[in-house]
């Protein structure tokens, strides 16, 4: 039988501009291509400007990751200046940080992910009184009662009854690959609800410190907010008891509801342990505030690990980082064939492609809109998992412990994190390392106010004047989907060149000179095992590309204003 092909435009639920373009043969995926459809053009915008004001436009590369840009660019400007910071504005960032990711980790989870393994419908069957004794047996979470899983299935009964799924629209209800009983279904969908209103509530710390969410307000040398226990305007005790309890809301949900359902559902989909294994090197910088897996800076090493090889850390350079534009709508003055560090990239669009709308953009050499990052020649996996393992191979105490205990309840192997189950899990697990980092970053942070450490803003280098005639700069932050770094050069006050490598563009990119799959693709194609057992509901599909958490527009960004369609839709 002839190979086929399958396309999936857009895979994401929520932020699109993926495409995956498939090959299948005997019910396994025999080739992949990951198709970003949209282009970034942030870097030209920045050319000319002020460096001090570009933390607040690359935070308008996406709505969703928009903190984690700030401050890669104030780090890459400061970076360049040399600019020192006020300790309790280090303290406000890394706050903010860890409540960003622990935040985007569980929406990831519920609203993005866990419907690849929840049947929703399913729910519909289930007895809240056997749902309340299940959750019980996980955590005791207030709200674990047959009356609330009761009023839950309730409103979904209501829903359905009216024709109308709301939320839960589109969905492959009735694959024969969902194995969740339905109590376990019941018990997801609530907590789906649950986490809706939980992370509306937790994070208003950026609000309180930014003064607004999305796009919280940022400072190249400090923090736009002040410290002043008896002004009712500033950061005083009424708002630090607040920012209080959103720390310990956070840490309650993650420890009582998130991390319990991801190791009950996981335990009913290990199979998942050994599909989409992607690239077997990961990359983990850490930066200050915090640091991999949510540990203090200092405490952990940027490293690779290398061919799953657990136990050993390669050091990490920042020289050996090169972008290629092989399979990518890019020109660069030298050819398709040379990489470009960052401080020399180039970011100059050029469309090959076909005029939408199309069957297949695979068909070409150039199909997509994402550059490929490799290290020393190499493609890298980039995320939680990542960080997890580079924590783990330097014998990180906490996220050894934390690790190790998860896996041997699984009955699992530090390497098969590398995978589509691995990469949920890790997430999991993180969002626990961090949110027990929070709560100490918090308290150091309170104890640094009693001591008289108030001030939030560094003056010195402010002005112009002060600065170098030429500087460059690079700012690493060690974001929800992975690394992210900016880098920066500057001339006479000016930013002259600026560059993004983002989470999204180490995952999602193409082929390089080298014919080397990207960690997306690689996670499907790259050993021939990866399932599909119905091409017109590509389950499996979804749930490996999900679990990397694809982030699109920190990839690529431009608007088609004229509503082209991109190509049929077949998932969502």
């Amino acid at each position: 039988m002839a190979a086929q092909r399958i396309v999936i435009d857009p895979i994401t639920r929520i932020e699109g501009h993926l495409r995956i373009e498939l090959e299948t043969d005997g019910g396994r995926i025999s080739n992949a291509w990951a198709c970003t459809t949209q282009f970034r053009g942030i870097e030209k915008i920045l050319q000319g400007r002020d460096p001090r004001d570009a933390w607040a436009m690359v935070q308008r590369i996406c709505g969703v990751c928009t903190g984690v840009h700030a401050m890669a660019s104030i780090r890459a400007v400061e970076d360049a200046l040399k600019y020192p910071v006020p300790r309790a504005a280090e303290m406000i960032r890394a706050l903010m940080m860890e409540m960003g990711t622990i935040q985007d980790h569980v929406i990831h989870f519920y609203h993005l992910h866990a419907l690849d393994w929840v049947d929703v419908v399913s729910a519909l069957k289930a007895d809240p009184v056997q749902t309340a004794r299940l959750a019980a047996s996980l955590s005791d979470w207030p709200t674990n009662s047959a009356a609330h899983f009761g009023a839950v299935r309730k409103k979904l009964q209501d829903s359905v009854a009216g024709g109308q799924y709301s939320l839960f629209s589109n969905g492959y209800w009735g694959h024969p690959d969902y194995k969740l009983p339905p109590e376990a279904n019941l018990m997801a969908v609530a907590h789906y609800l649950e986490a809706l209103e939980w992370q509306r509530d937790v994070i208003r710390l950026q609000t309180i410190f930014g003064g607004k969410n999305p796009h919280p307000n940022f400072l190249v040398g400090g923090m736009a907010c002040s410290i002043n226990m008896d002004n009712q305007i500033t950061i005083n005790q009424v708002s630090l008891a607040q920012l209080e309890g959103m720390v310990q809301r956070a840490r309650d949900f993650v420890e009582k509801v998130y991390c319990p359902d991801v190791m009950a559902i996981t335990s009913f989909y290990k199979e998942y342990a050994d599909i989409g294994l992607s690239s077997p090197n990961l990359m983990a910088v850490g930066e200050g505030g915090y640091s991999c897996a949510g540990v203090p800076a200092g405490s952990l090493k940027p490293g690779i690990v290398t061919d799953d090889a657990v136990t050993k850390l390669n050091p990490f350079d920042l020289t050996k980082i090169a972008e290629y534009i092989t399979s990518s709508w890019y020109a660069y003055p030298d050819g398709d064939k040379a990489g470009r560090h960052p401080w020399n990239g180039e970011t100059n669009p050029r469309y090959t492609g076909p005029a939408p709308p199309y069957i297949h953009l695979s068909d070409n050499q150039k199909y997509t809109w994402c550059k490929a990052p490799r290290y020393d020649g190499t493609a890298m996996q980039v995320g939680p998992n990542a960080r997890l393992m580079v924590a783990y191979a330097q014998g990180h105490a906490a996220t050894v412990k934390l690790l190790d205990d998860a896996l041997r309840q699984l009955g699992l192997k530090p390497s098969q994190l590398n995978s589509t189950l691995g990469r949920t899990l890790g997430r999991a697990l993180e969002s626990q390392l961090m949110a027990r980092r929070m709560t100490e970053t918090f308290d150091a942070f309170v104890e640094g106010i009693r001591q008289g450490n108030v001030s939030t803003f560094n003056s010195e280098r402010w002005e112009p004047d002060s600065w170098p005639k030429s500087a460059q700069g690079v700012g690493f932050v060690e974001a929800a989907r992975g690394t992210l770094s900016h880098w920066v050069q500057i001339e006479n006050h000016k930013i002259v060149r600026y560059e993004c490598v983002v989470p999204s563009t180490w995952n999602s990119s193409g082929r390089d000179p080298q014919g080397q799959m990207g960690p997306y693709e690689h996670a499907l194609a790259g050993n021939g095992r990866h399932p599909l057992r119905d091409p017109q509901r590509p389950l499996e599909v979804l749930r490996t590309i999900h679990s990397f958490d694809p982030c699109q527009s920190c990839a690529v960004h431009m608007t088609d204003l004229r509503g082209t369609p991109l190509g049929e839709v077949i998932a969502r």
